[in-house]
């Protein structure tokens, strides 16, 4: 009876919720707080995986384009925890959502590849973080994918630069890359587009 029932309740926590990417939020943290030491701001941390009959396509062949973006949540979890950027903002009672992505997809991972996810913080203005991150296989050291992330801090009235020098005083930021403003001047229309039409 009790076996059942917890069969049960597990089904449907299944069922309402996508258990498996609690769990590997969950794992990722755990391992990063005990086998890897803490990060400065400006470290590249670094995430492993492989690809899984979960995660391919269609065919059957390769990764599909979802699951990048939700390896890229494991490799932000990992990364603002291990530099405590989300201790210093959670400290003072912010959070942070996605703001925006970009993802180029250069060569396919194909099912059974293990690969790693690159995590390195590149800008930050007002209330936002930009990381830059790397797909890269494992057996030829291959970046099969880029991403840019725009990170935006809610429920806090300070900019982001002030939690940076909470965790790390000396830290200046870097120059922004051509690519990256291109990326924010493109935001930007976007959003001017999108204003006219409200």
């Amino acid at each position: 009876m009790v076996c059942a029932c917890l069969l049960t309740i597990v089904l449907a926590l299944y069922i309402l919720f996508d258990v498996n990417y609690f769990l590997r939020i969950g794992f990722t943290i755990g391992v990063g707080r005990l086998l890897h030491k803490k990060k400065k701001i400006f470290d590249t941390t670094t995430i492993y995986g492989v690809c899984t009959t979960q995660d391919v396509d269609l065919v059957f062949k390769h990764m599909n384009n979802a699951r990048y973006l939700r390896e890229l949540d494991f490799a932000r979890f990992h990364y603002y925890d291990s530099s405590g950027i989300f201790a210093a903002v959670a400290k003072r009672g912010g959070g942070a959502v996605q703001g925006a992505s970009s993802t180029r997809y250069r060569r396919p991972i194909p099912i059974f590849m293990p690969y790693k996810v690159t995590t390195k913080l590149v800008y930050w203005e007002g209330k936002n973080f930009y990381l830059e991150h790397e797909f890269i296989s494992l057996t030829d050291g291959f970046i099969r994918a880029v991403g840019l992330s725009k990170q935006t801090v809610t429920g806090l009235d300070i900019p982001v630069s002030e939690i940076v020098l909470e965790v790390e005083p000396n830290a200046q930021r870097p120059e922004i890359t051509k690519e990256l403003q291109l990326w924010i001047n493109s935001m930007e229309e976007s959003s001017q587009k999108y204003k006219k039409k409200n």
